[in-house]
C-alpha cells in the first residue's frame, strides 16, 4: 500500500463532474489498483476515489500528476490528482495475512447456502464455492432451473458496500461472453433499506436468510393469509 500526504486539487469526470479544491490530502493507492483520497473530516469514507480494475499513470519526477482511469460501459471515468507539494510518500507490505476473513456468522452463512442454495432463489443448484475473478471470489456461483448463471454474495448485513462488491464481481464475470447475462443475488441475515434500493436498480435480488433455519434449529415462521 502506497501512502501520499500531498497538497493536490483534485478533478473527477465521468459519470457526473466534481472537483475537490487544492488542499492538503492523503491520497492512498491500495495493491489491487483502488485510489482513494481522504480529508481530515468526513469520517471514514474517502472524498473521492475510483475502483479496480482501473490504469493508474503517474507524470513528473518529483511527481506532478497522478491520473487514474477506468472503462464504465462506453464511457471512461477519469480521476486526476494535480499534486503541488508532497509532505511524505511511503509504501508498506501488508501482506496476504492483512486481507479481511469473513467472520464466524458469513462463513456459516456460505456453508450452510452452499448445501441449500434453493434459499437464494427457487431451482437453484450450486456449481462452486468461491468463484474466483480477478478483482476477488464470489462466495456461491449457481445455475437456476434454465440454467442461467448467478452470482450470489453473502454477508452478515447488507449494505451498500456489499451491493458495490457484487456489482464490481458482475462486471468481471460478465467479461465471459458465455456468462454475460449472469445475475446477482445479495443474501444476508437483513438487508438495510437502502442497499435493496441500490440493488433494486441494479438488477441485484436481495434475499435475507435466517441461519438457525437453514440449520434446522428453527422452523420457519409461518405467514398467515386472511381469506
Amino acid at each position: 500500500m502506497r501512502l501520499i500526504v500531498a497538497r493536490c486539487e483534485v478533478v473527477y469526470t465521468g459519470r457526473l463532474n466534481a472537483r475537490l479544491p487544492e488542499a492538503l490530502r492523503l491520497l492512498m493507492i491500495k495493491s489491487d489498483g483502488s485510489v482513494m483520497v481522504h480529508a481530515d473530516h468526513g469520517g471514514y469514507k474517502p472524498s473521492n476515489w475510483m475502483t479496480p480494475p482501473a490504469v493508474i499513470e503517474e507524470e513528473g519526477d518529483p511527481l506532478e500528476r497522478i491520473v487514474v482511469r477506468k472503462r464504465a460501459g462506453a464511457s471512461e471515468d477519469r480521476l486526476e490528482i494535480r499534486v503541488e507539494e508532497i509532505f511524505s510518500d511511503v509504501e508498506h507490505d501488508m501482506g496476504e495475512a492483512a486481507a479481511l476473513e469473513k467472520d464466524g456468522v458469513e462463513r456459516d452463512l456460505q456453508e450452510a447456502l452452499a448445501a441449500a442454495p434453493a434459499h437464494c432463489g427457487e431451482g437453484f443448484r450450486l456449481v462452486r464455492r468461491e468463484w474466483p475473478t480477478d478483482i476477488g471470489p464470489v462466495d456461491l456461483m449457481c445455475r437456476d432451473g434454465e440454467d442461467a448463471w448467478i452470482a450470489v454474495e453473502i454477508k452478515r448485513i447488507g449494505t451498500i458496500d456489499a451491493v458495490e462488491q457484487l456489482s464490481r464481481y458482475l462486471e468481471r464475470i460478465r467479461l465471459d461472453p458465455a456468462m454475460a447475462s449472469c445475475r446477482g443475488v445479495l443474501a444476508a441475515q437483513s438487508i438495510k433499506p437502502q442497499a435493496r434500493v441500490l440493488a433494486e436498480s441494479r438488477g441485484i435480488a436481495c434475499v435475507e436468510v435466517d441461519l438457525a433455519v437453514l440449520r434446522g434449529e428453527r422452523e420457519p415462521e409461518l405467514t398467515l393469509f386472511a381469506v
